[in-house]
């Protein structure tokens, strides 16, 4: 079960990092059709785009994983509280599920790290075998 516990917490990473990459992409580069609503890109969402398409790689990769993932939990938090609480108390109200969400699992993944499947595990075993 071990096994099983370590391969699903690198999964959760990858994936949360791909998907986090998304709107980074978004807002940086006009992935997806850009900022929806022609929205333009405030010095606030510029800081959000580059935690999110650069700490979003490096979460996928499992590099520096503890710190990014600290800042991209701030960051989620930040967005929820400043994008989506003000239009209702409640995430289902507000849409503000995946910033809630990104937050908890980015929290996890600082208290944890990264999982067995990533460059932070590799770099700590050959850091290990030189010792």
């Amino acid at each position: 079960m071990k096994s099983i516990a370590d391969a699903t917490h690198s999964l959760l990473r990858i994936v949360a990092g791909l998907l986090f990459i998304c709107p980074g992409g978004m807002k940086l580069l006009g992935w997806f059709g850009g900022m929806p609503g022609g929205h333009g890109l405030t010095p606030l969402m510029t800081v959000a785009g580059v935690i999110e398409l650069g700490g979003g790689t490096l979460i996928l990769l499992g590099l520096f994983t503890r710190p990014v993932a600290f800042i991209a939990s701030g960051e989620m938090a930040f967005a929820y509280f400043i994008g989506h609480f003000p239009h209702a108390f409640w995430p289902i109200q507000n849409h503000g599920e995946p910033a809630v969400l990104f937050c908890f699992i980015y929290l996890f993944l600082w208290g944890n790290g990264p999982g067995s499947w990533s460059l932070d595990g590799l770099i700590a075993t050959r850091r290990a075998r030189t010792g």
